[in-house]
């Protein structure tokens, strides 16, 4: 069984990760079992390892914190939903390509739930939505805007990090930095999509996509 913890309080980012290391070291050596854990950050910039300088183009706007997940600049804040995932992989297949692409799909089915469609493009990790509703770009095609960022760690074959869905973020935080390296797409939320969504909505429809996406655990 995947225990499922939610925090109803903004999580210090640093301590976010001290408790994903120390949930992650102890799945390792069958001490733990597998979690997913739901909170907010306040707002602030993180810098995964491919991450260039260039991008973080306000230094100054909020706390910057360094982390050894994968990817590049990304934004945490009140109204994003993080889920931090910390799944056995040994038992889910030692494929992390697969395993990034499950997230993506859990993301998209979770979306769907709001009658949202979301998509994933080559090239651009990430969840991504079809704005038909602004004007289309000079090449003639409607705009693209990201709605949720995935960024991830694996050791001893243990997941950790995982995704952020925009809900109702003030997505004016974004422009410090370019998100995930892409200059020409922008970053939506499912309010700014029109939609009434909470959080909590949000957290019932990831419980009821999970096992629909990962499945059990082999033993």
């Amino acid at each position: 069984m995947v225990e499922w913890i939610i925090s109803d309080r903004p999580v210090d980012y640093r301590a976010a990760e001290r408790e994903m290391e120390a949930r992650a070291d102890a799945i390792a050596r069958g001490a733990a079992g597998e979690a997913v854990w739901l909170l907010e950050h306040p707002p602030l910039y993180t810098a995964g390892t491919s991450a260039r300088a260039e991008d973080l183009t306000d230094p100054d706007r909020f706390p910057v914190y360094p982390t050894r997940r994968g990817g590049e600049y990304t934004y945490h804040g009140p109204g994003q939903r993080v889920a931090y995932v910390m799944l056995d992989l040994n038992r889910r297949g030692r494929d992390i390509r697969a395993y990034v692409r499950a997230l993506e799909d859990w993301v998209i089915a979770t979306l769907a739930e709001f009658s949202v469609r979301g998509e994933r493009r080559a090239g651009r990790v990430g969840v991504w939505v079809v704005r038909d509703d602004k004007p289309l770009t000079p090449a003639g095609h409607p705009p693209e805007d990201k709605i949720a960022a995935i960024g991830v760690r694996v050791r001893r074959w243990v997941s950790f990090h995982g995704i952020s869905i925009n809900v109702d973020p003030d997505l004016d935080h974004f422009e410090g930095i370019v998100p995930c390296g892409i200059r020409e797409h922008g970053v939506t939320s499912l309010v700014d999509l029109g939609l009434p969504v909470t959080l909590t909505d949000v957290d019932v429809a990831l419980k009821r996509t999970f096992d629909e996406v990962f499945g059990p655990a082999r033993r």
